[in-house]
């Protein structure tokens, strides 16, 4: 019996090569589209007029008549001390990216480079923490926090920034790629393990944890549910908690919402765009592609 085979066809062979790129760019544009115009509605709108905003018969994308009146109501808002809120709000994402940075690096280095007993099963466990939702271990945090009356404190925000799995596993990842050798090399020089983390393990992770950072940033940042519930007085809330407290003062003015948006979402958009290649160049050495 002549048994006949097909070879297998697949989408590249069918199609050009130039055809297969342009329906991968075609999707890309048109996800970036999807992703970019709330955004830009958002920064346009915050140049209209509340009435303009709410009228069905202008609703286009750029505003007919660009007003800063938002931007200087909120700016010159004696409640609204913005100057307090940014620097509540850097204070804790600074401090979280200092401490989770070299908290992740150094277990990372730990779990790639060192060996002893029960260490997959330490490793295990770590990584299964990331399966916790973050909702389940907000009533542990606070008990921890009031047992050591740190709340309603922006050190309370940080007091818990020593570990994360993620960060750990991404590090640990990097730093498996690191030869051996070389370490082993700057033993028989006589260096000794801290200095072996620092001198030789730390200098080329630049990328991966310029990414880590930016990323830990831009989490800290965003926080909202943890910092409301532990930050109770106004003066010593973050960004995110202010934006809802002052969009439920100004519900009348949709203006105002986006204005406030805006000043509070622009600062973190242009550490990412200024850093976007960290991000790139560190999934990528990192085997995250």
């Amino acid at each position: 019996m002549i048994e006949i085979t097909h070879p297998r066809i697949t989408l590249r062979k069918v199609l050009p090569k130039s055809v297969n790129m342009g329906l991968v760019y075609t999707v890309l544009i048109m996800g970036c589209i999807i992703t970019l115009v709330p955004f830009i509605w958002t920064v346009l709108a915050s140049f209209k007029t509340h009435q303009e905003i709410i009228d069905p018969t202008s609703q286009s994308l750029l505003p007919h008549e660009f007003t800063t009146e938002n931007y200087d109501t909120i700016l010159n808002d004696e409640e609204l001390p913005l100057e307090r809120f940014y620097f509540n709000s850097t204070f804790i994402a600074v401090s979280n990216v200092i401490l989770l940075t070299f908290s992740s690096s150094l277990w990372g280095f730990v779990f790639a480079k060192y060996h002893f007993r029960y260490k997959r099963w330490l490793f295990a466990y770590i990584m299964a923490t990331m399966m916790i939702p973050s909702q389940a271990t907000l009533i542990p945090s606070y008990l921890i926090l009031l047992k050591f009356d740190l709340t309603n404190k922006l050190l309370g925000l940080v007091a818990l920034a020593w570990f994360d799995a993620f960060g750990i596993f991404l590090m640990r990842q990097f730093i498996k790629s690191i030869p051996d050798e070389l370490l082993d090399a700057a033993r028989i020089d006589g260096a000794s393990e801290w200095g072996i983390y620092r001198r030789i393990v730390l200098p080329q992770l630049g990328p991966i944890m310029a990414t880590y950072a930016l990323l830990v940033f831009m989490g800290s940042w965003n926080a909202y549910l943890f910092p409301l519930i532990i930050l109770r007085d106004v003066d010593v809330r973050t960004l995110p908690v202010i934006l809802t407290w002052y969009n439920d003062r100004h519900t009348a003015d949709l203006g105002l919402q986006m204005a406030a948006s805006v000043l509070i979402v622009m600062p973190i958009l242009l550490v990412y765009i200024m850093l976007q290649k960290w991000v790139v160049r560190g999934f990528t050495l990192s085997g995250f592609k």
